[in-house]
């Protein structure tokens, strides 16, 4: 997996980790939060991939964090009543989504690739022509990446390379900005509840129009207006409650969140506390206990000089008591043992 910085044209290698999906080709690759979904592929031979239902050659896109946009590809799913310019099935395109617009680039009828880059307006379903290309370009070819970004504080829609007879790893940017809106026919046709609920048919679209800057390092910008990139100005009242009411209920979690770290964090510092508590108590006690062991050391010496001089004194006493008795070689020879001298001999 690679990643390329807009800031300074340069590539990098991602480390990732886990297992690693097999090398195929034709899926699609949106972002939802910070996880990167792999949907449908097909390998050499055509075979198809694993549930949910498999397709190939498609493009998807996420809207309001819970429906997924398919468009193209191998199978169909439900198909609403579409208006505007509606594009021709094609595969090997990509697309992404700036608010409620959905950014389709590329792709082709294994004829010829689509030189035009169009947009689908989610809420209405109506179709609009963005900008058109000419000649062998890499963005009206099959088999293009498109990631939305920001630089120097603007949406940019970046492609990365394509295959139109030769692979190619050109990189081009595409600057979606801001006009007034036309009103357009509402949709008619009924939507199924699963997808009506997100989608209320409103009364506004987008007059894209465009222009192409030169940049440096070879890339091309496309600079397209009347992008509306505030969902809700398209939204009704009733859709204004049901979001201020959401708003409402997220708020009131996220209190609820935040007055549980606070008491886990106030738990934590408690805790911490006691154990700072604990271990000055065990200093103190190790110091008494060394105090004490030093002060047995010290009575164990002095008893052990007390034990040395005791002895030594009843050594001297004995030794004297020897002495006193004895009464030398001339007492045995006269026959009279100190033992058994009369008093006053």
């Amino acid at each position: 997996m690679r990643a390329f910085d807009l800031q300074t044209n340069t590539w990098s290698i991602l480390k990732t980790y886990g297992k690693q999906p097999a090398s195929l080709g034709g899926q699609s690759v949106p972002l939802v939060g910070t996880s990167l979904v792999i949907f449908g592929r097909q390998d050499a031979k055509r075979s198809p991939g694993v549930p949910p239902s498999p397709c190939s050659d498609h493009a998807v896109a996420v809207h309001a964090e819970r429906y997924l946009f398919i468009f193209g590809g191998g199978f169909t799913r439900y198909l609403p009543t579409q208006q505007g310019d509606i594009p021709a099935p094609t595969v090997g395109h990509a697309g992404v989504t700036i608010g409620e617009n959905w950014f389709i680039v590329g792709g082709g009828d294994s004829k010829s690739g689509v030189s035009e880059t169009i947009v689908l307006n989610m809420s209405t379903f109506v179709w609009s022509v963005v900008t058109t290309v000419e000649g062998r370009v890499p963005v009206a070819s099959e088999g293009l990446s498109l990631v939305v970004s920001t630089y120097n504080g603007e949406d940019v829609i970046v492609s990365f390379g394509e295959y139109n007879g030769r692979y190619n790893n050109e990189v081009n940017v595409l600057k979606p900005s801001h006009k007034p809106t036309l009103p357009v026919k509402a949709i008619e046709s009924p939507l199924p509840d699963s997808v009506s609920a997100a989608h209320n048919a409103t009364n506004a679209t987008r007059d894209l129009e465009s222009e192409v800057e030169a940049v440096p390092d070879g890339r091309r910008d496309f600079v397209v207006d009347n992008i509306e990139k505030d969902p809700r100005k398209s939204r009704n009242g009733g859709t204004a409650e049901h979001l201020l009411a959401t708003l409402k209920a997220e708020k009131e979690e996220l209190e609820s969140s935040l007055n549980k770290e606070k008491l886990s964090l106030q738990l934590r510092q408690e805790i911490s506390e006691a154990e700072t508590r604990n271990t000055d108590l065990y200093k103190v006690d190790v110091a008494e206990l060394k105090q004490k062991l030093q002060m047995m050391e010290t009575l164990q010496k002095e008893l052990e000089l007390l034990q040395r001089q005791e002895a030594a004194s009843e050594q001297a006493a004995l030794m004297a008591k020897q002495k006193q008795n004895s009464g030398g070689m001339w007492t045995w020879i006269t026959g009279t043992p100190p033992s058994l001298k009369l008093d006053g001999v």
